[in-house]
Parts: structure tokens; C-alpha cells; sequence
């Protein structure tokens, strides 16, 4: 992206003043997609501007969301311009990248990170309850604004954000597309199991297909290779709201680690328990399977 100061070199034009999320992360997936753009910020849209030139988040167009008539979700959220932008052009660009399951990584990525964007930016705040300072993706966007009593530009700090909210949006992009992978990996395992544990050769993103799944209402462990070494065993929480976990390690073990661990369980191999009791990791596969004969109610049968 290059930010222009003469509308003739134009080809896209979004406000200037203070930055938020929508308008940063409109501009870096534009310039995702249709590469090296040319932009200019600007308080206002003159009224002879070329008809080749995109205009958002700006002059009540078809990409601004600030106008009685603005475009609305079925679920009631308000597109902002980065939701208008992406519905416009996000199935292009998915294909233009090479993916091949265009409607269900377009799906997942507007419900993962598009739509919040858009509510926030339209007055839909989460509701945070922490005793602590919870930064949300818009504050963080919203500190790359020129700071009080520095030297920083309105134009350089915002060709930081983009840069940034390029980064987040590809990385969740890639997220996306190994979880959608990883689902028909999974699928096809709880279709073929009528174990109570989940057994994979490989890790895979798991948990998020056990629960949206009628096939992994019965599955109350996941076994899987840790990338540390050895096997991991996770517990699978109630519901993707519910995130009490179904069935927890005994007591006795959270907390604990090798021999004290081992001597406690009286299985051999256990590397270690997480005082929440929701992981355990053990050297080897057939400790693994101990433990999920013992913590089981019907053992691995």
C-alpha cells in the first residue's frame, strides 16, 4: 500500500483523522487483494472524483455503513465498511489465493474475526467481566493512533496498522483454513469410533468439531501426539458456551509431575498433570492408554 497526497494518483479513498479497526482492516485486506494499492486519506469525498476509484467507510457509498439504509446481517449486526468490502470480494480472493473450500472458510472467517469488527465499529461492545485490563483487537488498533506529545504522522502510524492488521488477518485466515482440513480429518474419525476418547495420529484442531457434532456428544477425551514428545490427553469441555470440562482427572493427580505423579497413579510413564486437570502428558502411548483405562468409566472398551 502507498499512501498518495494528490487525488488524480487515487485509486482508493477512506477518511483521515482518527483510525479504527474497520477502515485499517478494509485497507489491508484491499491491499491483500488487489495489491499495492494507491490511497488517499481525506476528510471529506470531492465531488468529481473518477469512477474507477473505490471509495469506503467514507461519503455514504456502496462501501460506507454511516447512512439510514446501511447493510445489516441477518443476525441484526451492521456491516462496517470492512464487512461490505469483504461480502463484495471476499469469495474472489479466497480463489484467487487457491482455496478450495471458498463458502465454508468465507463463512468462518466473517464469524471469526469480520463480524466483530463490524459490531464494535457500529456500537455492539462485548460484555468483559475482569478484574483486569481486557485489550480487545480495537483498542489495540485504536493505540496506533498518533500519540500525545510525540512526533508520530497520522500517515506513518497508519501504514503500522495495516501492516499489523494484515498480519492478524492472514494469520487467522491460515487458522481458518488447517481448522476446515482438520475437520473432515476429524469427522470421518468420530464417524468410525464408538470409543469414548478421541484418538489421533497427528494433532489436529479437534475440539471445535467434537462440539458442533451430534457424533461427539459421547467423546469425553482427546488422545493426540504432543508436539513436545510423547502423547497428550485433553479433556473435551461440555459446549462450545459450557466450557466445563465432561469428565476431569481425579483430584489426587492435579499439580503433580513424573515420579511423584507416577507413584500416585501407579501408571508408569505419566510425564505430567495440569492442576486444572484437563491435561496429561505421558512418554509413552501405552501409559496413555492406562490412564484412559482408569480415568473411563467403561475403561477404553
Amino acid at each position: 500500500m502507498k499512501l498518495v497526497t494528490e487525488i488524480k494518483k487515487a485509486k482508493y479513498i477512506t477518511h483521515s483523522g482518527t483510525m479504527h479497526t474497520d477502515e485499517v482492516f478494509a485497507t489491508a485486506f484491499l491491499d491483500l487483494y488487489k495489491k499495492d494499492i494507491k490511497l488517499i486519506r481525506l476528510p471529506q469525498v470531492p465531488d468529481n472524483i473518477k469512477e474507477d476509484v473505490l471509495v469506503y467507510d467514507i461519503g455514504r457509498g456502496k462501501f460506507d455503513h454511516h447512512q439510514e439504509d446501511a447493510k445489516i446481517r441477518d443476525n441484526g449486526i451492521k456491516y462496517s465498511s470492512f464487512g461490505l468490502l469483504f461480502k463484495e470480494f471476499g469469495r474472489d480472493y479466497l480463489k484467487q489465493i487457491g482455496i478450495d473450500e471458498i463458502e465454508e472458510v468465507f463463512t468462518s472467517l466473517d464469524k471469526e474475526l469480520i463480524e466483530g469488527i463490524d459490531a464494535v465499529d457500529n456500537g455492539i461492545f462485548p460484555e468483559i467481566n475482569a478484574p483486569f485490563k481486557v485489550r480487545t483487537l480495537d483498542d489495540i488498533i485504536k493505540t496506533c493512533n498518533p500519540s500525545y506529545g510525540t512526533n508520530e504522522t497520522e500517515s506513518e502510524q497508519f501504514i503500522k496498522a495495516v501492516e499489523l492488521a494484515k498480519i492478524i488477518f492472514q494469520e487467522t485466515l491460515y487458522n481458518i483454513i488447517g481448522k476446515v482440513k482438520a475437520r473432515k480429518i476429524v469427522l470421518e474419525k468420530l464417524k468410525n469410533t464408538t470409543k469414548d476418547y478421541l484418538e489421533l495420529e497427528e494433532y489436529v484442531p479437534y475440539e471445535e468439531t467434537i462440539l458442533k457434532n451430534e457424533e461427539g456428544n459421547h467423546i469425553l477425551f482427546a488422545l493426540y501426539p504432543s508436539n513436545r514428545g510423547g502423547w497428550g490427553i485433553k479433556t473435551i469441555k461440555k459446549s462450545l458456551e459450557d466450557k466445563t470440562d465432561r469428565l476431569q482427572f481425579p483430584k489426587e493427580w492435579a499439580g503433580l509431575e513424573k515420579e511423584e505423579l507416577e507413584q500416585v497413579s501407579g501408571i508408569k510413564g505419566m510425564e505430567f498433570c495440569h492442576t486444572g486437570r484437563f491435561l496429561v502428558t505421558c512418554k509413552t502411548k501405552e501409559a496413555a492408554y492406562q490412564v484412559l483405562d482408569k480415568v473411563l468409566p467403561k475403561g477404553r472398551k
